[in-house]
């Protein structure tokens, strides 16, 4: 029967995505099994259906299932037992999707005192080395801006977008999802010395009121230099058009 067929060839590739998780322990994202089954089914359905033949053959227990006067019992049941199951599905009560019991902080507050390359960063007091060749010589400062977009699109627009707006390649996978740069309500609202902390440790370094779903954030302390990282803060702020916070 090509119905029968249909469905365990469905069921065969999403056992196929999920093997990862069930025998390595590394899941592939529900994000993502979700939109690869989405084609995975239109794929198999235009080639099931390629034909006359195979179209009819493939509804042909759906259509009698509605039409048969003899399957009236079989209709009614299975048109009871859907709509329950959509209920269930879309509902889903189950305790692993209860509200956390406390807000995350989208912007946790940040230690005293920061460790990083060697040495230990007050970041109360601490300013973007190279904020002030702003005003001093606006041309180095420009290439300065250029040299950490390069930064940026090396290592971050996958999951930051092209756009800094927090629609890169991967964010669709991630939970919680990337914070676009854009708009008044991200860096703007930010000292760089936050950024510079946030960029250093990632979600590892965040503290408890960052979760309880931690960022997806490496901490890029271990990848990049200490100048990268100023650069590509520069960077952010100069491509939105935002100003950095300060205490003045």
């Amino acid at each position: 029967m090509r119905l029968v067929k249909f469905i365990l060839t469905c069921l065969f590739f999403y056992l196929l995505l999920k093997a990862p998780g069930f025998l390595l322990g590394k899941p592939i994202p529900a994000s993502l099994i979700s939109m690869y089954m989405f084609f995975i089914v239109i794929t198999v359905l235009l080639v099931m259906t390629i034909t006359d033949d195979g179209a009819k053959g493939l509804f042909a227990p759906i259509r009698a299932l509605v039409e048969d006067p003899s399957k009236r019992l079989a209709r009614n049941v299975v048109f009871v037992i859907l709509p329950v199951a959509a209920a269930f599905i879309a509902y889903d009560g189950g305790d692993g999707k209860n509200p956390p019991s406390e807000l995350r902080a989208t912007h946790p507050a940040p230690p005293a005192l920061a460790r990083a390359y060697g040495k230990t960063f007050d970041l109360a007091k601490l300013e973007n080395p190279f904020r002030k060749i702003e005003k001093q010589d606006p041309e180095a400062f420009k290439a300065l801006v250029k040299e950490g977009g390069e930064v940026y699109f090396k290592n971050c627009f996958f999951c930051h977008g092209d756009k800094l707006d927090g629609h890169g390649h991967y964010a669709h996978a991630l939970e919680p999802k990337p914070l676009p740069f854009t708009g008044n309500d991200t860096i703007a609202q930010l000292q760089e010395s936050y950024v510079f902390w946030r960029i250093l440790k990632g979600g590892p370094g965040l503290p408890r009121e960052g979760g309880p779903s931690i960022s997806a954030m490496p901490a890029w302390e271990n990848e990049l230099t200490e100048e990268e990282v100023w650069k590509v803060i520069l960077f952010l702020y100069d491509y939105t058009g935002n100003t950095p916070r300060s205490w003045s």
